[in-house]
């Protein structure tokens, strides 16, 4: 292998070829889609999830999604803890809640960057699921006094 005056080493010989330069190596070429599409041919968060042409697959990452945003949803309207708990531990409990809502948060928003509809329909449902469950008062009790039980984590921003 010899050396360029940049300190870079070159590729080895046995990766020229005569015509070109360099051996062709075989990559499976993958289309990103950079719109939103229709189908059921994509892929979800992992390479190679849920496959392609397979309909169960593909129902199944959209029920996956689904219950991210839905506990996504969970995380940030539910009061998990008691009033008068102690205070250290509460506040080592509410920031492993924090990370792991921030933490779904993420994996939600790589779902919606696969650009597929259904992907990005299954979450606008999940997160409206979500909050008609747990952050409206459509099935929240009443204690009587106006007053709404206050969430266990802040508020998601944007900032």
């Amino acid at each position: 292998m010899a050396a360029s005056h940049h300190n870079i080493p070159s590729p080895p010989p046995s990766a020229f070829n005569g015509s070109t330069g360099f051996m062709p190596t075989r990559r499976r070429k993958m289309m990103m889609h950079m719109t939103f599409f229709w189908g059921h041919s994509a892929e979800v968060l992992f390479s190679g999830w849920p496959g392609r042409d397979n309909p169960v697959m593909y129902a199944l990452s959209l029920l996956c999604v689904f219950v991210l945003a839905v506990l996504v949803e969970l995380l940030s309207h539910c009061s998990f803890f008691k009033p008068g708990a102690n205070g250290v531990a509460v506040g080592f409990l509410q920031t492993g809640l924090y990370t792991l809502r921030s933490g779904l948060s993420y994996l939600v928003m790589l779902a919606v960057m696969s650009f597929n509809g259904g992907v990005f329909l299954a979450v606008v449902v999940g997160h409206a699921v979500g909050f008609l469950l747990f952050g409206s008062r459509a099935f929240k009790k009443s204690d009587g006094s106006g007053i709404d039980r206050q969430a266990s984590l802040p508020p998601m921003t944007c900032g």
